[in-house]
């Protein structure tokens, strides 16, 4: 029976991006805001840096024990509930942080309620149904909706870390805790599973263009013998693709979230002020905005890979111009060189990591499949961090860890290229040519 066509918009997969953009804006700021916390944790209870970033990666770890659930959640409840879920974590977390005074409080709160939240309102948990919404602009709409992280990193940062200089982080995560709560949870009541479930179809089509638009989606198939497969999760982990995406996502998230840790602390011991720290957090989440759109709007043209090697590149001169302000007098010319390319470049990472895997292994399974394949992911974002916090207490010096970091960056952008979704199928720039 053909669902009941219901008097919505044909752009409601539009109002799905705008709550997404929200959504990512708060829950992945509240999860950047570690970064400030750091300095005063450190300051107050005198742990090493690699127990108290610890707890960073031991929430993350603790949640890739998630991510396959999160998928098989979502294939089966939808995002409403799964995302509802998300939003009553990490307020808990950030509201039961005011308590910490041991480090296991920490790893339980600022780690493992809050990474838990932020796994299913993040990146894993919105690419698991945004996809559905939309084909031919996949990577125009996701990288619109996952930008949203830029403007809630120069909203949101600025004035936690003003609360945490004038109030304490305590205050800082109250105040974050309590806008989770009110905002997300009632705005996350508008979120669907897929346009089909409203009578709608994909990028925008009025019902009666649904055949007509997904002859078109047809059109991109390559490996028409790769894309008919009905591909389960047990036939996913068989081939090599598979394992290729898991190398490719733990490095992205190894890198990503080993410089967002660590460079506010950075920032610091090399002479910089705590504000101009919290700056650049920022300012790399506000001008990765028209980074994320315009390489996600590229790689509707020209291709998943070329983007994701951009990405992966941004955080590779983001370590090397790090590295640089220890060594050079021009620290603050190298400081913008950090700021321009984690932001422009690294951040459109975002704005392809789910159309990937999405193009690769789509069906009624890929909940399980990406949940599974994040496992990989999340466990690069929980080493990153606590593996240059180790590196520094045994070092000294954050050099070597940078240098690791830039060596995974490229490792990363490889791995994608083997993966090689543009042979299972064409962006809507290539359907053409490859044809």
């Amino acid at each position: 029976m053909r669902p009941v066509v219901r008097p919505l918009p044909f752009f409601y997969g539009w109002i799905i991006v705008a709550v997404v953009f929200v959504t990512m804006g708060v829950a992945i700021t509240a999860r950047t805001a570690f970064s400030l916390f750091f300095p005063p944790l450190l300051a107050e209870f005198g742990w090493d840096q690699s127990i108290t970033a610890g707890a960073f990666s031991f929430g993350f770890l603790v949640s890739a024990s998630l991510s396959p659930v999160l998928g098989r959640a979502m294939d089966r409840y939808g995002p409403r509930l799964v995302i509802e879920a998300g939003v009553l974590m990490l307020s808990a977390g950030l509201l039961l942080a005011t308590l910490v005074r041991e480090p296991w409080e920490l790893y339980a709160t600022l780690g493992v309620l809050v990474s838990g939240g932020t796994v299913c309102l993040g990146y894993s948990g919105q690419s698991l149904f945004l996809p559905n919404w939309f084909v031919r602009r996949r990577g125009l709409a996701m990288s619109i909706a996952f930008s949203g992280v830029g403007v809630g990193a120069i909203v949101l940062l600025p004035w936690l870390q003003t609360l945490i200089q004038r109030d304490g982080w305590r205050t800082a995560c109250l105040a974050l805790g309590l806008l989770v709560l009110c905002l997300l949870a009632p705005l996350n009541l508008l979120l669907r599973q897929r346009p089909e479930d409203l009578g709608l179809a994909p990028d925008g089509d009025a019902p009666d263009h649904t055949i007509a638009a997904a002859a078109g989606a047809e059109a991109n198939v390559i490996d028409a013998a790769w894309a008919a497969t009905d591909w389960t999760l047990r036939r996913a982990l068989g081939t090599a693709r598979f394992w290729w995406l898991a190398l490719g996502y733990f490095g992205a998230l190894y890198v990503w979230y080993a410089a967002q840790v660590h460079q506010t602390q950075y920032l610091i011991e090399v002479g910089f002020s705590p504000a101009v720290a919290a700056w650049a957090l920022g300012v790399s989440g506000l001008i990765g905005i028209p980074g994320q759109i315009s390489l996600g709007h590229l790689s509707d043209r020209i291709g998943r890979e070329w983007v994701w090697t951009a990405g992966t590149s941004g955080f590779a001169v983001c370590f090397a111009a790090l590295l640089a302000m220890a060594r050079s007098p021009e620290a603050t010319l190298w400081l913008y060189v950090m700021v321009a390319a984690q932001g422009l470049l690294g951040y459109g990472i975002t704005s392809v990591m789910g159309a990937i895997p999405e193009e690769i292994f789509q069906g009624r399974h890929y909940g399980s499949i990406f949940g599974t394949l994040m496992l990989a992911g999340i466990a690069g974002g929980a080493a990153g961090p606590f593996v240059t916090g180790a590196l520094h207490d045994r070092t000294g010096t954050y050099h070597a860890a940078f240098a690791i970091g830039a060596a995974v960056s490229l490792v990363s952008a490889l791995a994608i290229w083997q993966a090689a979704p543009r042979h299972v199928r064409a962006v809507a720039g290539r359907v053409r040519r490859a044809g």
